[in-house]
């Protein structure tokens, strides 16, 4: 657990067909988690996790489901992460642009924890992030990242994989519970339980 005095920096990446829940899911944890922390600190409390929600541009990203969600930064402005969200969806177009997966490892080679959700480890894997040793994904993509990264021991049947400074998810709701589990290992446990509990979340604690 830090003990730092300053905000942690989340930062998600947003993309054309993002999985909707795989960057609100940790997005709400965390932001969730900084509201129950102030309420446990002496007026005005500083925040524990700064979040934002970074793009290649400024412009509007359609989520996969058809949700607008609008960037707070671009790769050229965004702040320096201590923690990276890595979200997935249909992530081939994603994968396709140098310059998504280029701040990828910019951002991860800076970051305390990098994470991944879903299908959101190809990206990692692309981006060269990870390269061997285990990791998870959605149960419907085990086959297919196993076949285009057989460096990777892709684990089934876990909610998500730690590696210490690399962890990913399996689907989508699975990010909820890894994100709460980095809020435990980054804050405490105390602080993620009462995350779960104001987010009526029945998280579940082990992988």
């Amino acid at each position: 657990m830090s003990t730092t005095s300053s905000p942690f920096q989340v930062a998600i990446l947003v993309f054309n067909d993002v999985e909707a829940l795989d960057l609100a899911g940790p997005y709400e944890v965390f932001t969730t988690a900084s509201r129950m922390h102030r309420r446990r600190q002496p007026a005005p409390a500083q925040d524990l996790f700064t979040v934002q929600c970074v793009a290649r541009e400024m412009t509007p990203v359609r989520a996969r489901a058809g949700l607008r969600v609008l960037p707070e930064a671009d790769f050229a402005s965004a702040i320096a992460p201590n923690v990276l969200i890595v979200p997935g969806g249909v992530v081939d177009a994603a994968m396709a642009c140098p310059h998504t997966l280029a701040w990828i490892a910019r951002a991860a080679a800076g970051a305390q924890i990098t994470a991944s959700v879903c299908t959101g480890a190809f990206l990692l894997a692309a981006a060269g992030v990870v390269t061997t040793g285990p990791v998870t994904t959605h149960w419907e993509d085990v086959a297919d990242l196993r076949a285009q990264f057989p460096a990777l021991s892709v684990q089934e049947h876990v909610r998500w994989v730690d590696q210490g400074a690399l962890v990913t998810s399996a689907g989508i709701s699975a990010g909820i519970d890894m994100s709460l589990h980095l809020v435990a290992r980054l804050a405490g446990t105390e602080l993620a339980a009462r995350t779960a509990r104001q987010m009526d979340f029945a998280w579940t604690t082990k992988p």
